[in-house]
């Protein structure tokens, strides 16, 4: 078997995400996913790098969905109103298959090289992000700080979204969050939030 088997790839990543689950990152060989999956070795390193890759082959993708989100906001939008759409448009594309997001959490979050790999992703989203900020005529470092900024809110509503399999609504967490970020710059003394909040879409708005 194996081939010309159709959806190798979406196989492959099916049977090493159950065994990963079932037996552990680290004692799941790559003959095994291969094995589960009815296909070869072979096939299996023709679609991935190694057994990491299985778990962070979406990387391309979600960064071009966020690339262009930014690039698509309206000419009006603000620089954190363009990370605020791109990140709720990440959150609508991880929400569409929550137990499997949230199975490959679990195992991200058991293994300490799979943590650097995760963090080493979203330090490439932010990236990504600024770099369509700039492209839109925002400069730095304002740039820079929108989609960093985007970026540790995102965490934290993910992080919110799977603690809580019930919710759905992962880009409205998303959104519910930023509005907290906005109170979080208020400096408690009279007349400081409207001073604050007009720093701040400032610094963030571009020219």
């Amino acid at each position: 078997m194996g081939r010309w088997e159709p959806d190798a790839r979406g196989r492959l990543a099916k049977a090493a995400t159950a065994l990963y689950a079932e037996q552990g990152f680290e004692q799941t060989t790559v003959a095994e996913i291969a094995a589960r999956a009815g296909l070869t070795e072979r096939t299996f390193f023709r679609h991935f790098a190694d057994k990491r890759e299985v778990l962070f082959y979406g990387l391309e993708m979600m960064r071009d969905l966020l690339v262009r989100a930014v690039a698509d906001a309206p000419a009006s939008a603000t620089a954190m109103d363009a990370v605020g759409a791109a990140f709720q448009a990440a959150g609508s594309m991880l929400q569409q298959n929550p137990e499997r997001v949230r199975l490959r959490d679990a195992i991200v979050s058991a293994n300490a090289d799979l943590r650097e790999r995760e963090l080493i992703k979203l330090a490439a989203f932010a990236a990504a992000v600024a770099g369509a900020l700039r492209d839109r005529g925002t400069p730095e470092p304002a740039a820079s700080l929108a989609a960093e900024t985007g970026v540790a809110v995102f965490k934290v509503a993910f992080a919110r979204w799977v603690r809580e399999p019930g919710q759905p609504d992962l880009p409205g967490i998303f959104g519910e969050l930023m509005e907290e970020l906005r109170g979080v710059l208020v400096v408690g003394r009279p007349g400081a939030e409207t001073h604050r909040r007009a720093d701040v879409n400032a610094a963030l708005a571009g020219p």
